[in-house]
């Protein structure tokens, strides 16, 4: 597949805004202008010694800046700030991605959100006030990938695994478990809120919107297909959003290799056609909602 000099520009968009540099300490460290480096963003050629300086200050190498073969990202910013850039020209979308798809959550799940994820944040991890800083950087990224979806409104298929909703009506939305008694029944009761919320869009059925419950066992690496007008792409990443939410560790791949797509686009197919859907899911939720909170 040829090298697409747009790709390049949002690769080192995402790649800064994940590794916490701002635009001018990155310009003056590869000695030239913010307006430079905001050109390369948009696509324009940059020499390879600039690539080489840019992929060395920003730890992530050359070929995956250029996207040849596999995309390796290990920063949560980063991650979904490329989710929002592919998803700008996306016309189809399928998602295994937990309980909860965040382009599809209830904008109550996105005023709790930021709350849940400074929790998770151990008091004693190093440099804790640069891991909350960057989910403050985290959560405009998810904003604007939300206001992407909401204005393009391209067609998804969203699977979700029976097993982690009901663990996720369990627990609630949390970021840890340590929390006091009274702050995990309000936890619960927005788990249970998100849940009807999705049980909603399976009923009303909006048009481009497809839900279905997986009752089999589904992997914990969550995965996303995006076809693009002309290409298709798969992201698996090991960070999750809500429930026991993971943005701080672990390495998300990206890539457009043909086999690695036919065996996930299987796989999807499959969980699609033995999952639960329309009026099926609906009754199958609702029953696990009540259960759960009677």
């Amino acid at each position: 597949m040829p090298i697409r000099f747009d790709d390049i520009g949002n690769r080192l968009k995402a790649f800064r805004l994940g590794s916490g540099l701002a635009a001018e300490e990155i310009a003056h460290k590869l000695g030239i202008s913010r307006t430079a480096l905001y050109r390369f963003e948009k696509g324009e050629l940059a020499k390879i010694e600039t690539l080489e300086n840019l992929a060395e200050l920003l730890k992530v190498s050359v070929p995956t800046l250029l996207g040849v073969g596999v995309e390796y990202v290990a920063s949560a910013v980063s991650y979904f700030e490329r989710m929002r850039q592919i998803e700008e020209t996306a016309e189809h979308i399928v998602v295994l991605a937990g309980p909860i798809s965040y382009v599809l959550a209830s904008d109550a799940f996105d005023r709790a959100l930021g709350d849940i994820l400074r929790e998770s944040v151990p008091d004693a991890v190093p440099l804790r006030e640069r891991a909350l800083a960057q989910i403050d950087e985290l959560m405009e990224v998810l904003r604007q990938r939300k206001d992407t979806y909401r204005r393009r409104r391209p067609a998804i298929v969203n699977l979700i695994a029976a097993a982690e909703m009901e663990r996720f009506l369990r627990n609630g939305l949390v970021g840890r478990h340590d929390l006091p008694a009274k702050v995990r029944r309000e936890r619960r009761a927005l788990a249970r809120a998100e849940a009807e919320h999705f049980t909603a869009l399976m009923d009303n059925e909006p048009i481009g919107v497809q839900i279905g419950i997986v009752l089999d066992t589904l992997p914990h690496t969550s995965f996303q297909i995006f076809r693009q007008p002309d290409r298709k792409i798969l992201a698996l990443s090991p960070f999750r959003l809500g429930e026991e939410p993971n943005i701080r560790v672990g390495v998300a791949m990206i890539t457009s290799a043909p086999e690695a797509l036919a065996l996930h686009d299987k796989m999807a197919k499959e969980l699609w056609a033995s999952a639960l859907k329309g009026p099926a899911a609906v009754r199958f939720m609702r029953g696990m909602v009540e259960k759960l909170n009677g």
